[in-house]
C-alpha cells in the first residue's frame, strides 16, 4: 500500500537569511526524498523561501514592509525556488510540478475539488508537487505561519498519512528550551491532550517558540483527516530516513486517537472563509452539541454577515462563541424571513419553503 507524505519546509531552513536559498540543504532533502520514493511513498512538498530568494536576486539587504513590494519579491523569488528543487530532483530523474495556492482556493468548494484532482493526477504520474502560498496575488496571507496552515490543508486535501514539519527546532518541549535548561522534548502527544497548547505557550516574539503555536494548530487541522504530524529538525542528518525507519528521537509526534472525518466535513472544518454567523438559542445549542442534529429556523435568534446558499457559516451561542459550522441552505436575504419561526408558521406565511433545515447535520461539524 502506498503512503502519502506532506513535507513542509520552513523558510529558516530553505534560505540563508536574506542571502537566498540554501541549496546544500535542498540537495540533502531531495536525496532523502528519493529514498522515500524508492520505498513506495508519494511525496508532496510545501516550501517557503520565495521572498528571501527574491531579495537575493535583487541584491536587497533589508526586507521591505509594504505588501506590494513583498508580492513582487515573492513573484521573482518563486522562479529561483522552483528552479532549485527542479535541478536537485533532476539528478534522480524525478519530475516536479509547481502549485501556487491561496486560502481562497481551498475555501471555495469547487476550487478545492479542482486542486484535489490536480494533486491526485500529479501523484499518479509520479511527479512531486512543490506547493507554496501564492503571495504574488494575495495581500493578507504574507505573514509568518501561513505555510504551516497551508501544509495542514494540503494534508487534508491529499488524505496524507503523515505531515512532516521540518523546522530549525528539535520539536515541541514542555518548557521554552531557549530559557529553561531542564526543558524536555515531548516525543509523542495526542492532538486532544490538554497540555498541547500549554507546551506551545504564548508567543514572546514575532516567531514565538520557533513558531510552535502555528504548527500545533496545523497538526490539529491535519488530524481531522487522521493525518499524524511530526515536528522535526530539518538540519539533522538523514532526518526523513530516520522518520521512515520509525527511529526514536526524530522529534515530536502528534497523533489522533479518534477516527478522521469525511472529506466534505474536513473542508467545512478547515475553510478559512466563514461568510456569516448564526446566533442560536440555548435549546438549539444543546440539540446541536449533544445530539448533532440539524439546525432549524426556529432555533436561530439572529445572524451576522451577507452570505449565499452553500456558503460556510459559523453557528454560535448567545455570546457569539462558535459551537459548530456548516453549509447554509439559505442566503442571508431569505433567512431574514424565516429565523425564529416554526416550520408550520413558515409554510403558512411563505408559499415557497426551500428546506426545513438551515444547516443539515450531514453538512455540519462541531467546533
Amino acid at each position: 500500500m502506498k503512503k502519502n507524505w506532506v513535507i513542509k519546509i520552513g523558510s529558516s531552513l530553505v534560505t540563508k537569511g536574506n542571502t537566498g536559498l540554501d541549496n546544500k540543504n535542498i540537495k540533502n532533502w531531495t536525496k532523502q526524498i528519493n529514498e522515500l520514493v524508492k520505498n513506495n511513498i508519494k511525496v508532496i512538498i510545501v516550501s517557503s523561501g520565495a521572498i528571501a530568494e527574491g531579495m537575493n536576486r535583487l541584491g536587497l539587504k533589508k526586507r521591505p514592509t509594504s505588501s506590494s513590494e513583498l508580492q513582487a519579491l515573492a513573484s521573482i523569488g518563486q522562479m529561483g525556488l522552483i528552479q532549485a528543487y527542479e535541478t536537485a530532483f533532476k539528478k534522480y530523474n524525478i519530475l516536479t510540478a509547481q502549485m501556487l495556492l491561496t486560502h481562497e482556493d481551498l475555501s471555495n468548494r469547487e476550487r478545492y475539488l479542482n486542486a484535489k484532482n490536480t494533486l491526485n493526477n500529479l501523484m499518479g504520474l509520479n511527479v512531486i508537487p512543490i506547493i507554496n502560498e501564492n503571495d504574488s496575488v494575495s495581500t493578507d496571507e504574507i505573514k509568518f505561519g501561513d505555510n504551516d496552515t497551508l501544509a495542514s490543508l494540503v494534508a487534508n486535501l491529499s488524505s496524507a498519512n503523515l505531515l512532516v514539519m521540518l523546522t530549525d527546532q528539535d520539536g515541541l518541549f514542555n518548557k521554552d528550551p531557549k530559557k529553561e535548561r531542564n526543558a524536555e522534548l515531548i516525543q509523542s502527544i495526542s492532538v486532544s491532550d490538554k497540555n498541547l497548547g500549554k507546551y506551545a505557550g504564548p508567543s514572546s516574539s514575532a516567531m514565538g517558540r520557533g513558531g510552535m503555536i502555528t504548527k500545533i494548530t496545523a497538526a490539529k487541522k491535519a488530524a481531522k483527516s487522521n493525518t499524524q504530524t511530526i515536528i522535526a529538525n530539518g538540519r539533522k542528518k538523514d532526518i526523513l530516513i530516520n522518520i521512515l525507519n520509525d527511529e526514536k528521537d526524530v522529534g515530536t509526534k502528534i497523533y489522533n486517537k479518534s477516527s478522521g472525518i469525511k472529506s466534505k466535513k474536513q473542508w467545512i472544518a478547515n475553510s478559512s472563509k466563514v461568510k456569516g454567523k448564526l446566533i442560536v438559542d440555548l435549546g438549539a445549542k444543546k440539540v446541536i452539541k449533544n445530539s448533532g442534529k440539524s439546525l432549524l429556523p426556529i432555533g436561530i435568534k439572529s445572524f451576522d454577515g451577507i452570505f449565499q446558499k452553500g456558503d460556510v457559516v459559523a453557528i454560535c451561542d448567545s455570546k457569539k462563541v462558535e459551537i459548530a459550522r456548516g453549509l447554509s441552505n439559505y442566503d442571508s436575504e431569505c433567512l431574514k424571513k424565516i429565523i425564529g419561526k416554526s416550520t408550520k408558521e413558515i409554510k403558512k406565511e411563505i408559499e415557497i419553503f426551500d428546506n426545513e433545515v438551515v444547516v443539515h447535520r450531514d453538512n455540519m461539524i462541531l467546533s
